[in-house]
């Protein structure tokens, strides 16, 4: 089965968004360019440690090579807009790799489509014997890579933190997120608050 490498070098727009209610979203990363637009759908946990990660990427970047960084974006500028649409999943990431080019001074991230014994463990299909060696992501899976300068990053970063907080608010006492009608909060022995 032939894949493909979904290449923005460097992206028009690159951005984390939502579609859908708090408690029912579905989390994207998408990006546009030369006439093409790909999203590729992830857990709110992975948009939060990308978000976290290139932070901790540029920090190193800058100490290890002396990058030149932006200050941390304004929390109310940057990319507010939804995502472009359609939005059309090519795949399920699994995997989220990221690297600093120094020749280029730009972040590379690339978001790897979930593999068969990744999807196999999702499911919990314990007939089937799984590797437990960390491999490589398989060279034949779908990839989406972008090419980001800091600037861009740190506005993906400002707007990935942004679309992460959005969500539901946490209970106050056990801080599990809230839904409009309420939730059964462990804290008070399952009633409802």
């Amino acid at each position: 089965m032939t894949h493909q490498v979904h290449a923005f070098e460097p992206p028009e727009r690159f951005v984390a968004g939502t579609v859908g209610p708090p408690g029912e979203r579905t989390f994207f990363l998408q990006a546009r360019g030369g006439g093409r637009l790909v999203s590729v759908a992830l857990e709110k946990v992975q948009v939060s440690l990308l978000a976290e990660k290139l932070e901790e990427l540029l920090s190193e970047a800058q100490r290890r090579f002396g990058v030149e960084l932006p200050e941390a974006a304004p929390p109310v500028g940057g990319d507010n807009e939804p995502l472009d649409t359609p939005v059309d999943e090519e795949f399920r990431v699994g995997t989220l790799g990221l690297a600093f080019d120094v020749d280029t001074a730009t972040v590379v991230i690339e978001a790897i489509a979930v593999g068969e014994a990744e999807a196999e463990v999702e499911l919990g299909d314990a007939d089937d014997d799984v590797d437990e060696e960390p491999d490589e992501p398989d060279d034949d899976l779908d990839r989406l890579r972008v090419r980001l300068t800091p600037e861009a990053t740190r506005e993906f970063i400002e707007r990935a933190k942004r679309v992460v907080s959005a969500g539901r608010p946490p209970c106050p006492l056990c801080g599990q997120p809230l839904d409009p009608a309420g939730h059964l909060c462990p804290r008070h022995n399952g009633y409802h608050r």
